[in-house]
């Protein structure tokens, strides 16, 4: 688990969020995560309100650099399962929309990931820390 904690930690400083990363849990990191993908969701659509196609740009890649980086790349297929594998597509089709909503310029598809983020997030923030079975899907190696 130590091991787990030291490679999220340092994924998420790796990707610019300030946070006090080395002394949360793993389940406070994931949190921190979705936070984090969130808030540039939101960096990111007042960035195209306001025109600023260069910042908008550097917006949805910290969001998808987030979900690749952090979110995705904590999943254990093989211990997680059914649903690890599902947060695994649940995160590539988000990838892949944050990526077609930066082309095309939009607001309803960075919308539609930060709901998505929003709901999983929020279910994360439910689960007790000691429940086994969505710890499960991530990566204790």
């Amino acid at each position: 688990m130590a091991s787990y904690a030291n490679r999220a930690a340092s994924a998420y400083k790796k990707l610019g969020v300030e946070t006090t990363a080395m002394s949360a849990s793993p389940h406070q990191l994931i949190v921190l995560l979705f936070d984090g993908a969130r808030s540039a969701l939101a960096r990111a659509t007042w960035s195209m309100s306001q025109g600023d196609t260069a910042r908008k740009g550097q917006e949805l890649s910290k969001a998808i650099d987030i979900i690749e980086l952090g979110l995705r790349a904590a999943l254990d297929v093989e211990r997680g399962g059914e649903i690890a594998e599902r947060l695994d597509g649940l995160y590539d089709y988000m990838v892949r929309t944050l990526m077609r909503a930066n082309i095309c310029n939009d607001v309803a598809l960075v919308a539609q990931v930060d709901a998505l983020l929003d709901d999983i997030g929020s279910a994360w923030k439910q689960i007790a820390p000691t429940a086994a079975a969505p710890t499960a899907a991530l990566s204790q190696a």
